[in-house]
This record gives C-alpha cells, structure tokens and sequence, in this order.
C-alpha cells in the first residue's frame, strides 16, 4: 500500500472515476479526450498497483468489482477534495478572500475611505482589512519598509518613487469661529491669512508641512499657537476661538452643524490636492490587495 501512495497519480484516478460513470473505456475516453489504448494502460498499472481487479470488461461495457467501488468512493473524495482547494484557491487569486494591511493619512481616513471601504466589504465580505492612521512622510516610511501593503497619502516629496495610482482630490478650506471678524468673507486667499493666528497639526503632516512652504515661499512664518495630533482636536481649537485652522473643506463641513464655527474655501490652486494609492513597484501586490487597489482606484 506504501508503494501505492508514492505511484498513484491523480490523471489516473481521475480517468478510473470517469470509466466507473460511464461503464465505458471508450465513453469515458472520449469525455476526457484521450485514447482509448490509453485508458486501458493505465487501468491496467492501476489494477497492478493495488494488486486487485477493480472491474470487469466484457462486450457491453465494464463493471466495477467491490475493491473497486472501494477504490471508486476513495477516488470521488480525493477529486472532491482537490477540486474545492482549487476553487479556494481561486477565490483567493481574484481577490474575494485574505487580509490586506493598508496605511493611510487623516485626509483619506476621515473623507473618503469609510465608505469606500464599506462598498469594496460589500462586493468582498471575506476579505480582512487593517487600516492603521499615520501622516503622509510616515505612509511613504511604511510602504518602503513593507510594513504595509499599500498607503494612501497625499502626493507630496517622495512619492515620485513608487508605484502611484490616483484615489480622490480633496480641496482646502477655511475654519473660523463664528464670531471671527471675517467669518463673512465668502471665500480666501492664502496670503490674507498670514498674520492670523492659527490653531494646526503636528509638524510630521503633510498638511503643516505644505502651508509652511507656501509661509515661507512669502518669507513669513505662520504663528500657529497650538498644535494637534487630529482634524477632529483641530476643529474643537477653531470652534473655541484659540486660532483659524486650514483643513480639508470635506472635514471641516462635517462640523459646521455640531460647532459654533464657518466654513470659506481656500481660493489658492494648490489648495486642491491629490490623494493617491502608493506601493513598492518590485513588491507584487497580493490578489486581495491587489482587488482594494483596482477598487478605490476607480473612485470618481
């Protein structure tokens, strides 16, 4: 029986099973497209392997012997079982099943992926998503050092060498306290707001680091009195009139009903930014990473 297990292939089982359906060499060769002659011999090496007759031939046909339905019901189960790791294995490949770690910043966790990611769950329910919250210099960090499988981070320094696929576009806006003497200005221009005092994210955001370029592309420096490490902590400084805060205009609405505060666009081109989806281009994507990117990918 040892000997047995080290020859029996599954070509061969495969092709007995199909002569036991069909009480047939010749039906069941033509169903799977191969010889006759063919058939026959490896019957034959089977019946010589377990050291039985497995069937008997004659005018009409074959019939199974009780060794060979033994063999037969064996047969059906290894098929079935090889049969279902393929399929499970499909489903893996394109994506419906496995665990994806992602990366993001405060913009795309707080604006857009929720949803997003609540839409791919419903298209993919077995697939297991970590998203860890980090700003976009430490999203880039992560993606080269593989501790993710992807970020999604604004495009700023840096990204240029990665893989990039384009997310969502956000725009900037201005959040004031309501009683702020120009809470009613419609709209502003980044370079009215200098000499205000601003209430604004840590150092590491991309978000600090973009308005402290554009400070010091107009050599000054913005005086911002307190720092936060969240939109949320952000907001509640603005509403408490402790500074102005610059933040994506998406967030700050979400806000205006709940705080005592308004809401201005900021008129600046820049104030519209990208986010994008960053991955190491020698790095393969697994199938269900690979299925979130093409998803959010396709995002209006």
């Amino acid at each position: 029986m040892e000997n047995l297990l080290r020859r029996l292939d599954f070509t061969t089982l495969r092709l007995f099973v199909a002569v036991c359906q069909e009480n047939s060499i010749a039906r069941a060769a033509e169903r799977e497209f191969i010889a006759p002659s063919a058939v026959s011999r490896r019957l034959a090496e089977m019946e010589a392997l377990v050291g039985l007759p497995l069937m008997r031939r004659h005018a009409r046909g074959v019939t199974v012997t009780p060794a060979g339905q033994t063999v037969l019901q064996h047969a059906q189960r290894i098929i079935g079982n090889v049969e279902a790791m393929g399929a499970e294995l499909s489903r893996l490949y394109s994506g419906v099943q496995g665990h994806v770690r992602v990366v993001a910043n405060l913009s795309a966790i707080v604006q857009f992926l929720p949803e997003d990611i609540a839409a791919f769950q419903r298209l993919f329910p077995d697939v297991d998503i970590d998203i860890e919250e980090q700003h976009s210099p430490d999203v880039l960090r992560c993606v080269r050092e593989r501790s993710a499988d992807f970020g999604i981070c604004n495009r700023i320094a840096g990204t240029q060498a990665l893989q990039l696929t384009p997310y969502r576009r956000d725009r900037l806006a201005v959040m004031l306290p309501s009683g702020h003497p120009r809470a009613g200005q419609r709209q502003f221009h980044f370079e009215e707001l200098v000499g205000e005092t601003f209430v604004g994210l840590r150092e590491n955001s991309a978000l600090t680091q973009l308005l402290a370029a554009h400070a010091e592309g107009m050599e000054t420096r913005l005086a911002v009195k307190i720092r936060v490490a969240s939109l949320d902590a952000l907001c509640r400084m603005a509403h408490a009139g402790l500074g102005i805060a610059i933040m994506p205009q998406q967030v700050a609405e979400l806000y205006v009903q709940a705080l005592d505060v308004v809401v201005r666009p900021l008129a600046d081109p820049w104030a519209q930014r990208e986010i994008c989806i960053v991955s190491v281009p020698e790095a393969p994507l697994s199938a269900s990473a690979s299925a979130l990117v093409r998803f959010l990918g396709q995002m209006p």
